[in-house]
């Protein structure tokens, strides 16, 4: 060996554990995945392997055409909402209908926020801990983008519209068409004051509605209110009794998923309010509960269970073709049901 070319050494676990001030051991769980450390550790340690440039072993790295035969999916959810909201319990479920036919398993991770969603992403595609991931929720500048486009490829799906996930493929429906469907509809029953009550405002899908509810009722002279927040019923309620609190109070409701829509028929009923005949209400996603309030929810609906298995047969085949690409999956449309009638007279 020549003066002054010296080989690297490869890192190992007992750097990482000397530099983290850990055991080894603390370091081998953190690295895949494994309980045993807490969340403030394995951050740390998963950071240090990061600066240090860690990579698995060579016998690793033998293995690294192996199929793990699991999908990672990371969501930055509370889980009190998750368990509440429908459109993931369906969504999965299409998921799922596709993973079993082909020996498939999925790994669900709840995260409290994006950079946890980060870290397993990062996690997973270090340990080689899945064969593929669904990314959901997409943000505008989405670091988990950058993330999935750089480095060491990982097969990746988005869920979301094509002009905010990069060069990643993706499933997308037309919120926007919806949306405007769901304004003229009510425009033309005579309602000219609408409320959105949308999801919190990073969200693209978010942004996209809210671009397409305001432009909407601008054309059709209507005003509109838009009101934001996380989708629980709870920001739900709270966004309606806001909105009713407006000395203009709107005549026509759109909520962005059902449960927020049947949590505002008990503030409608508190404030003396009939729904179709004072105030009407539309609903998003149209789960099965929309057709069994009273009245029955409208709602912009589409087949959420389909939708995740789309998603799922779409990430095959990036998997196994390389395919890329945008892949409408669906416009959600107007279902007509007892919740939305003529505006009242003279308000």
């Amino acid at each position: 060996m020549g003066i002054g070319k010296q080989a690297k050494r490869a890192v190992t676990v007992d750097d990482i554990a000397a530099r983290a001030g850990v055991s080894s051991a603390a370091v081998s769980f953190a690295l895949n995945g494994r309980k045993g450390v807490s969340e403030t550790t394995r951050a740390r340690i998963l950071a240090i392997a990061d600066e240090l440039g860690w990579a698995p072993t060579s016998a690793a790295r033998a293995l690294a055409g192996a199929k793990t035969h699991t999908i990672g999916l990371a969501l930055a959810r509370d889980p009190g909402n998750l368990g509440v909201e429908s459109f993931y319990m369906q969504f999965l479920t299409g998921i799922e209908s596709e993973l079993s036919g082909r020996d498939y398993g999925l790994l669900l991770q709840v995260v409290p926020d994006l950079d946890a969603e980060l870290r397993a992403l990062r996690q997973w595609r270090r340990a080689r801990r899945v064969d593929g991931v669904i990314v959901v929720d997409i943000r505008s500048d989405d670091p988990r983008i950058a993330e999935l486009e750089k480095g060491t490829p990982l097969a990746s799906i988005a869920v979301g519209d094509p002009a905010y996930v990069g060069s990643l493929p993706t499933v997308w429906t037309d919120d926007a068409t919806a949306m405007r469907e769901a304004v003229v509809a009510l425009a033309a029953l005579g309602h000219r004051r609408i409320a959105r009550i949308g999801g919190t405002p990073e969200l693209a899908h978010s942004r996209i509605r809210d671009q397409a509810f305001l432009e909407a009722v601008a054309q059709h002279a209507c005003q509109g209110i838009v009101l934001q927040t996380d989708y629980s019923p709870e920001r739900g309620a709270a966004a309606t009794r806001v909105a009713l609190a407006e000395s203009d109070r709107p005549t026509a409701f759109v909520y962005d998923n059902d449960i927020m829509a049947i949590a505002s028929l008990g503030e409608f009923a508190a404030a003396g309010l009939r729904v179709p005949d004072d105030v009407s209400v539309i609903a998003w996603d149209d789960s099965v509960v929309c057709r069994y309030t009273a009245p029955a929810l409208t709602a912009l609906s589409h087949d959420v269970v389909a939708y995740g298995a789309h998603v799922a047969r779409r990430l095959f085949q990036v998997m196994d073709e390389g395919e890329s690409g945008a892949f409408l999956d669906s416009t959600p449309t107007l279902v007509l049901r007892g919740s939305t009638g003529p505006a009242p007279a003279g308000i």
